[in-house]
């Protein structure tokens, strides 16, 4: 039996697929009152409960051969105590219940945002630092402090492996990340503005088929960066001009301007109890220009991820298929 946590968000749902896929038994963790579009017509066995009630996660264990650990939130405002006990705190009882549980290995989804921040346009591998002291805002330090959790279990003989995903595109992006409200946005003629930088993204189908393999293959303690192409902002826009043929009229903000824009935004958002597309730190991010190397992954786990425009095609079709846009590729 496997289980995954975190099993309906956008990695999540698409490798309980191939899971589901490759004759495997799966069990999901899930939130008492989540919406299970996602995981709709898989033969899974589901468990409600949360990753920060350990009574609820060892339940979820039992008879468990291997974990999924992908169960996270992304900052939210006025909400950081949520970030810590979920990414932290959460994964402290998924370690100490698979541990109860003998469970043989956990694989654990960190983020790239977890690695110490270097000067702009350094190469990021495996080798640097981990420490939340050394990265800037909530989700990156709780993920920093989540995976020398995991390091620190590995030390006293726990077998995990980890792995850190770039930026995550592609279909089956039910709850809309960031980059699927991007590009709904522009495929509905709402996106008016955008920011300069760039980042590295990689297809969710990728990232998945890396972690069955990485569960398999890799050796315990190991760590993979998932990464895919570095793309500009506006060359991704671009992109999403040629696979639907439109062209609306963007305007791109100078750095210093989309921090000023970011932060007048909050109330706003706030308000409304929605997700904004542009934050401070998206904006930090977009503005490092990190090269993120995906060398390890390529040689252990035959990792060769696909080019970022066909991903975004399915996604924009994914996309249309599902109701969220009118607009096809061409």
């Amino acid at each position: 039996m496997i289980l995954v946590t975190g099993a309906t968000g956008h990695l999540g749902n698409v490798l309980v697929r191939l899971l589901v896929v490759s004759n495997k038994k799966v069990r999901v963790l899930v939130l008492p009152n989540e919406d299970l579009k996602p995981l709709e017509d898989l033969n899974v066995e589901i468990v409600r409960g949360d990753v920060r009630d350990f009574e609820a996660v060892n339940k979820a264990c039992k008879n468990v051969e291997v974990v999924y650990h992908l169960a996270a939130v992304i900052s939210i405002f006025g909400k950081s105590k949520l970030v810590y006990e979920v990414n932290v705190e959460g994964t402290k009882n998924v370690l100490r219940a698979c541990m109860k549980n003998r469970v043989s290995r956990m694989l654990y989804v960190s983020s790239v945002h977890a690695f110490a921040e270097l000067a702009k346009g350094s190469l990021i591998d495996e080798n640097v630092p981990i420490d939340p002291k050394l990265v800037t805002g909530h989700y990156a330090k709780s993920k920093a402090m989540a995976t020398q959790e995991v390091l620190k279990a590995v030390k006293e003989g726990f077998d995990a492996v980890l792995i850190f995903p770039t930026g995550i595109i592609g279909p089956y992006d039910w709850r809309l990340s960031e980059m699927g409200s991007l590009i709904v946005y522009f495929c509905g003629g709402m996106l008016k503005l955008a920011v300069g930088g760039g980042f590295d993204f990689v297809d969710v189908r990728d990232v998945a088929k890396a972690m069955i393999l990485a569960l398999e293959k890799a050796d315990r303690g190991e760590k993979f960066i998932l990464s895919g192409e570095y793309v500009t902002i506006r060359a991704l826009i671009e992109m999403l001009e040629r696979i639907v043929g439109k062209k609306p009229r963007v305007i791109f903000l100078p750095n210093w301007t989309a921090y000023l824009v970011a932060m007048a935004a909050i109330p706003y958002y706030k308000l409304k109890n929605q997700k904004p597309l542009l934050t401070f730190y998206s904006v930090f991010a977009l503005s490092r220009g990190y090269i993120y190397s995906n060398q390890k992954a390529r040689q252990k786990l035959d990792f060769s991820p696909m080019p970022v425009f066909e991903s975004l095609k399915d996604a924009v079709d994914w996309f249309a298929e599902n109701g969220y846009v009118v607009t096809r590729s061409r």
